[in-house]
């Protein structure tokens, strides 16, 4: 929106074209969302405990977390305004990418607001059944994905890049669909199972936005992407905005959640920083990359899958307890040991995702 108004305002003051440029349009979009957060977390976590949404602990799980019983959760509906009052001051509004991306913030947030809304305030320790939960995610899915295939007009905008290999990039055509599917379910539900310790999710969240925001503004330079031989894909200039505001917001989240948490973000907040994980990939067409960058995601996802598997089939489970961080904190690592070699792994993770983009 801003952009519209300084565009107008450079006919007469020159000095206004400053931000048409998109890296300074981004380093504020990162400001503004922190700003925020940073102001409004205080406020916001006041709210919570006057309306009695407490995070509600398992009993099965490590003993420390007991002590974290009815700390307010539902914060991460703090991240989800900050993150979309930036997008809307600083991108371009006429770039549809920008609107698949603030699409699938609010629609994700949404059914994580529906979970947390049954577990805390109806105190359903079920929240929103399984099957209704996958049900609106998928059907979220599939509408983004049906949306992004009907809007290409390029080539680039459905290829598929494989790490480490230069030539082979094949157009994928409707084959986008399902990709798009698994990617943003896939992605939403794995930021919820990694969202169990104090920073872990949003530390997590943060580095990966960064290295696929730095990887936007190379997939939207002609020059970078020729180099680099990645698709050239314009209307990503704007996700690299996306991604500094996500990184300005989780940032100002970190300040109330580092260990100890004085808040949690939910359901609200892990499944729509996932998805919109996903759906960032998907548009700047670098799905592989995300898998790379967000291995810890993957980690945590795959422990669940292996230990509910081993358990069905074989009566034995293969962890002390599901997701892997879980594991190790019955193992005897703290629960910032964990959080901190975690994001170790990923801050490693993307800077060799970043490297493979030249490796190929």
């Amino acid at each position: 929106m801003i952009i519209l108004i300084s565009e107008y305002l450079s006919q007469y003051i020159p000095s206004f074209r400053v931000f048409e440029y998109l890296t300074f349009r981004a380093v504020l979009a990162l400001f503004t969302a922190l700003f925020m957060s940073l102001s409004l977390g205080a406020f916001v976590i006041k709210k919570l405990q006057l309306l009695h949404f407490g995070q509600v602990v398992r009993d099965d799980g490590p003993e420390s977390h007991l002590k974290k019983t009815g700390t307010p959760t539902m914060g991460g509906i703090l991240i989800v305004g900050c993150i979309s009052l930036s997008i809307l001051l600083w991108c371009r509004l006429d770039n549809i990418y920008v609107w698949y991306t603030l699409a699938t913030l609010l629609a994700y947030s949404s059914i994580g607001f529906a979970d947390d809304y049954l577990k805390v305030v109806r105190h359903d320790p079920h929240g929103l059944r399984a099957k209704y939960k996958y049900f609106w995610q998928s059907a979220c899915a599939i509408t983004l994905a049906c949306c992004i295939y009907g809007s290409a007009t390029l080539s680039s905008e459905t290829t598929l890049v494989v790490p480490f290999f230069k030539e082979y990039m094949p157009d994928l055509g409707f084959l986008i669909i399902p990709l798009a599917y698994f990617v943003l379910t896939g992605s939403s539900n794995a930021v919820n199972l990694t969202d169990g310790l104090d920073g872990l999710a949003i530390i997590t969240t943060i580095t990966v936005a960064s290295g696929l925001g730095f990887v936007a503004w190379l997939t939207s330079n002609s020059n970078f992407a020729q180099y680099l031989y990645i698709p050239y894909v314009p209307k990503a200039s704007e996700i690299a905005i996306v991604c500094m505001a996500i990184v300005g917001a989780g940032l100002g989240f970190l300040w109330f959640n580092s260990y100890p948490a004085q808040v949690f973000m939910g359901d609200v907040g892990s499944l729509s920083l996932g998805a919109v994980l996903g759906i960032i990939a998907i548009l700047i067409r670098q799905e592989f990359l995300l898998f790379i960058m967000g291995g810890i995601f993957v980690l945590e996802t795959v422990s669940v899958i292996l230990q509910v598997g081993s358990y069905k089939w074989r009566g034995r489970r293969i962890f002390r307890m599901a997701p892997i961080h879980h594991h190790l904190e019955k193992g005897g690592w703290p629960e910032p040991r964990v959080m901190a070699r975690f994001w170790i792994i990923t801050l490693v993770l993307v800077l060799i995702g970043l490297i493979t983009l030249k490796l190929r």
